[in-house]
């Protein structure tokens, strides 16, 4: 989990290396036992810092799982823009994209989609990341033929009145409401198979999330 922050003096660019290795430890603690067992001085101490020494890089928790959050955003929007731009992308180019992230790391994917931390608040750049993965969604929905389907008539009106989680895209209460049952249904199936959901069932997931998404699409 490199930090995004380059040095340009010897000074910044350690910084931004124990930065880094902070949160290297960060995601090890959060594998082990989750986020909400996160310790700075636990790390510290498995770095040979002293607990002062290493709020001289995260003044506390909350700022530790920002960065960590930030990171996991930032990674799956330039995914997700990277699999948006490649030739003859579509809906579902953006569904295996989002699935190759998930499976690469699962710890990353529960920090931003799984239980939230309690007592965190994430600030406002975090959600404007957030939004960026939206976004993309919704432009590739735009740009898909309009579904044929049953009519949802009540829930589209509901949405032409509840769309600020769109960040003011243009799209169209019924292309809002395809990208948000794209977006249930993938992570549905998503969250139960690296959950271990699934384990014992003897199917293959993959298969699933397939079906899922030949579904929607």
């Amino acid at each position: 989990m490199a930090d995004t922050g380059t040095g340009t003096t010897p000074r910044e660019r350690y910084r931004a290396q124990v930065r880094t290795e902070i949160k290297d430890h960060a995601w090890q603690q959060i594998a082990t036992a989750g986020a909400s067992a996160l310790s700075l001085n636990a790390i510290a101490k498995q770095m040979g810092l002293s607990g002062p020494a290493l709020y001289r890089y995260f003044a506390n928790r909350d700022e530790l799982i920002t960065a960590l959050i930030r990171d996991a955003y930032r990674s799956l929007a330039d995914t997700f823009r990277a699999a948006a731009e490649s030739p003859g992308a579509d809906v579902t180019a953006l569904a295996h994209a989002l699935r190759g992230w998930a499976i690469e790391d699962p710890q990353r994917y529960f920090l931003i989609y799984g239980t939230p931390v309690p007592g965190y608040h994430a600030p406002d750049d975090v959600t404007t990341i957030a939004s960026e993965i939206m976004t993309t969604l919704l432009d590739a929905y735009a740009a898909e033929p309009p579904a044929v389907g049953p009519e949802t008539p009540q829930f589209d009106e509901h949405l032409a009145g509840h769309r600020q989680w769109a960040d003011g895209h243009p799209a169209p209460p019924a292309t809002l409401h395809r990208a948000l049952s794209f977006w249930t249904r993938m992570h549905g199936v998503l969250s139960l198979e690296l959950a271990g959901h699934f384990t014992g069932m003897e199917f293959d997931p993959a298969l699933l999330f397939t079906a899922e998404l030949d579904e929607l699409t």
